[in-house]
């Protein structure tokens, strides 16, 4: 796929000119720099700066919603705004992973930000990969539909699995391939070495842990990105509005992170949450898939898909919060009784 195709113009099924493109990826990167300048050094972040920061970058896609609103119309916003609300709550999941990573790894706190940030980069690149490599499939036919579709629901299926069997989720470090090949060719340093992910010792090349974090984030990078881009396309189909959705979600995952740091694991039914609005998703687009083939199969209107998701995530969040406070009702009376136990 050309570049040319992918900066679509508006008569090529894209609301972005070059123009909107190169303000959007330059204002992107601005972003990414001042990230970067504020994590050179290494500090531990509290949580009024976390709360400061993921306001700053929820009041951006509300903007930019707002600036499509009025540009393009009501429909282009919803579409934006549904993508977003899909996109933040995969990238809710992807911060948890996060979470299990920078433990397995023992990476400091004053470090968590530079990990995170390689992390959202990262993502970053690969999703504008996948967002290229979907908007072609597109564009060669119908047929990219039912394909993304069926990766949606077989994903949802294998979530739903793992969120029933009602086990911890956990990271094995040594049975992660990017990780062992690194430690087969490479040296790896006993200890961090500040934001420093290779240095020299003995005369030869070593990395550091930080740098095998940083790889691990990158593989599971991999991973979301295969289903967060069929994602966003069962919502809108302009590469643009796939980005933009993307990135947006992506830039507040480091505040985010530091916000939500204490509150993910309390998160018990997100999985579960999650897998129905995948499998929604997937039905959407294969619905979508054979109304271009027989008119007379329903689609789903994109607001409706934003009801669902929205009703989907409130729901999980308040049953998460119920089985949370039945487990502390039901750990009380324990501690009571082995309180009251005689020495």
């Amino acid at each position: 796929m050309s570049l040319g195709t992918f900066l679509a113009a508006p008569d090529q099924g894209s609301i972005a000119s070059v123009t909107l493109w190169a303000v959007t990826v330059a204002a992107l990167v601005l972003l990414l720099v001042i990230d970067i300048l504020l994590t050179r050094r290494p500090h531990e972040v509290h949580m009024r700066e976390a709360l400061a920061w993921s306001a700053f970058y929820l009041v951006l896609p509300l903007g930019f919603g707002a600036y499509l609103w009025g540009a393009f119309g009501t429909g282009v916003a919803v579409e934006f705004f549904t993508g977003y609300v899909v996109e933040k709550s995969l990238s809710v999941d992807n911060l948890f992973v996060f979470m299990l990573l920078l433990t397995a790894f023992a990476v400091p706190n004053e470090l968590t930000q530079r990990v995170l940030l390689y992390g959202i980069v990262g993502a970053l690149v690969l999703r504008v990969i996948f967002i290229a490599l979907g908007a072609a499939a597109l564009q060669s036919g119908t047929w990219a539909f039912l394909l993304f579709g069926a990766v949606l629901i077989v994903t949802a299926v294998k979530v739903l699995k793992e969120a029933l069997k009602g086990e911890d989720q956990h990271v094995d470090i040594s049975s992660m391939r990017s990780v062992r090949l690194l430690r087969r060719f490479v040296p790896v340093t006993p200890d961090y070495r500040g934001f420093r992910l290779m240095v020299r010792e003995h005369g030869r090349l070593a990395i550091t842990p930080l740098a095998l974090a940083t790889v691990a984030v990158f593989a599971t990078d991999i991973v979301f990105a295969v289903d967060s881009v069929p994602a966003v396309y069962g919502v809108t189909e302009d590469p643009f509005l796939v980005f933009a959705t993307n990135a947006f979600a992506l830039l507040g995952l480091r505040a985010l992170y530091f916000v939500l740091r204490d509150a993910l694991a309390k998160l018990r039914h997100l999985n579960h949450g999650l897998s129905v609005i995948l499998a929604f998703i997937g039905v959407k687009l294969v619905l979508h898939w054979a109304h271009g083939i027989w008119t007379w199969v329903p689609e789903i209107p994109t607001l409706a898909s934003l009801g669902v998701i929205v009703g989907v995530l409130v729901t999980v969040t308040l049953t998460s919060l119920y089985a949370n406070r039945r487990g502390e009702d039901a750990e009380r009376p324990k501690v009571l009784q082995h309180d009251q136990v005689d020495p």
